[in-house]
This record gives structure tokens, sequence and C-alpha cells, in this order.
């Protein structure tokens, strides 16, 4: 055996000191979600809400401050780097589970549970003692509570849903318009990522910027298409199960959108003034434009499964 033994050199791995930043943002989110919990309910909430968001957003402004006042000084290493890498593509992952969930409670509820309703399947479960006169269809314009109880009904359908409405009102319908806003920002957001790896901040900055602009248009759509959906198409939260799954989906995929646009924008905000990211350092932007396209595909799947084929 050899005596001549060759060093190895190994990367310092940066280890922050101790901080309280954890412990007030489980804080902030416990408030936040208390709060809503309450709202919820009807029984007030709003202050806990209000209290546990505004911390929570502190939290995470100081947090952000220093990993990126610890980069700007070159204290993260390549490791520590991988390490925010794996991290965002695990919340990601997390994120298409979380919305898996809800595809597949609205797959449950439009083959399986509606038609078991309506007396499908094995008999014997008295589906027409419970609900006389319920025929399954989707979207579900007559709820099983309104067939069997008529006017008495509690829980009654919408006048229209939010389907395709035909090929002569399709300019008008607003999720087309919503897809391709959305699409196009996806396009906009990898034109200024190669803008990036080109070192054109000029370019960069004006993509970035067309991204952060398509994103606030989306969000104003869709406020949009939720006041019409209320007061003209009579659908609503209480209107059956196609009003709750539809505000479930489309709403939290909504929220995404402008958690993505907050996002996006911290980074645009971040180049201009700051001059941040370089086309071999750029964690930050990188993992904005991931979630964003992220975003992109899930309302791809909820264009083409609640409203083309909803």
């Amino acid at each position: 055996m050899s005596s001549n033994i060759q060093a190895i050199e190994h990367e310092e791995y940066y280890v922050p000191e101790q901080s309280r930043l954890p412990i007030f943002a489980s804080l902030g989110l416990f408030l936040t979600v208390f709060g809503a919990g309450h709202m919820l309910n009807g029984t007030g909430g709003g202050l806990y809400l209000t209290l546990g968001s505004v911390l929570f957003a502190i939290v995470l402004w100081c947090w952000f401050s220093t990993v990126i006042a610890e980069n700007m000084q070159g204290l993260n290493n390549n490791q520590l780097k991988r390490s925010y890498v794996w991290g965002m593509g695990w919340f990601i992952f997390s994120e298409v589970m979380f919305f898996a969930g809800f595809f597949g409670a609205l797959f449950y509820v439009r083959s399986l549970a509606g038609p078991w309703l309506a007396g499908e399947g094995e008999p014997g479960y008295g589906n027409d003692l419970l609900w006389p006169g319920y025929e399954h269809e989707w979207p579900v314009m007559i709820t099983p509570d309104q067939a069997a109880n008529g006017e008495a009904a509690e829980f009654t359908g919408p006048k229209e849903a939010m389907s395709f409405p035909g090929w002569s009102k399709l300019l008008y319908w607003l999720p087309l318009w919503n897809t391709i806003v959305l699409l196009t920002s996806s396009v906009t957001v990898h034109i200024a990522h190669g803008a990036l790896k080109e070192n054109n901040r000029k370019k960069f900055n004006l993509w970035l910027g067309l991204t952060v602009v398509l994103g606030i248009i989306f969000i104003i759509l869709q406020a949009e298409e939720y006041i019409h959906a209320y007061q003209e198409l009579g659908l609503t939260l209480e209107s059956g199960i196609y009003g709750t799954t539809f505000f479930l989906l489309t709403g939290f995929h909504g929220a995404h959108v402008t958690l993505g646009t907050f996002m996006l924008l911290v980074m645009l905000l971040r180049s201009l003034l700051k001059g941040h990211f370089k086309h071999d350092d750029s964690f930050g932007f990188d993992a904005a434009s991931w979630y964003w396209h992220f975003v992109d595909v899930v309302w791809v799947g909820l264009f083409i499964y609640v409203y083309v084929f909803g």
C-alpha cells in the first residue's frame, strides 16, 4: 500500500447562528389557521387571521433578507445551494399532491358518488327513498336535496354552469382568456430565464416585468369571473357540490397565482433595485420560475377538466 495519502479537500458548510425566526413563523401560522378556521365557522377570528398573517409576513421578510445577505457575502457554498434546490423541489412536489387530492375529490364526486346517489351501483341503498327523482348529471344543476324537497331544499343548484358555452360565445368566455394569459406568461418567464443566462440584464427585466403584468391580468380576470358567477349565474359556494368543488379548485389555484406573481415581483425589484442575480447564481429567480411553470400546468388541468369537460 502506498504511503502517499492524497489530501481530500472538503467544502466548508456554513451553519447559521441560532435564530428565533422559526418559533415566530410557527406562531404566525398557528394564528393564521386558527383565525381562518373561526371565520369559516362564523365565529369571528378576523383579528387572529390578521395578526398571524402580518407576523408571518414579517418573519419571511427577515428570514429571506438574512439568506440573501448570506449569499451575497459568499457564505453559501455549492452543497448548500443544492439543498435549496432540493427543498424547492420537495415543496413543489407537496403542492402537486395538494392539487392531486382536490382533483381526486372532483373525480370521486363526478364518477362515483353522484351516480350512487342517483341509484346506480349495488341495489338496496334506498336512494329512491332518500333522494327520489334525482338523476345525476355533471355539472350538478339540480342537487339531490333540491330534487327530493323542491322549494324547501337548503342546497339549490346554479342557474348556469361555467363550462364550455359553445363556439358562438367562445371569444367572450373568460376561462379561455385566462388560459391564453397564463400560458403566455409561461413563455415570457422562460425568455426572461434565458436572458439571465445570457447576462442580458435589460432583456431579463423587460420580460420578467411582462410576466408580472400578465399574472396581475390573470388575477383581475378571475375576480371578474367570480363576480359573473355569483351575480349572473347563481354559482356560489352554497350551490351544491358543483359550486363547492369549482371554487375550491379555482380559488386555491388563484391563491397560488397570487403568490407566484408576488414572488416574481420581488425578484424583479431585487434585479432593478439591487442588481441581484447572475447567470451562475440565481436560485431565487429560478425557484420562482419553477413555481410559476407548476402553476401554469395546474391551470391547464383545471381548464380541461373543470371548464372544457365540466
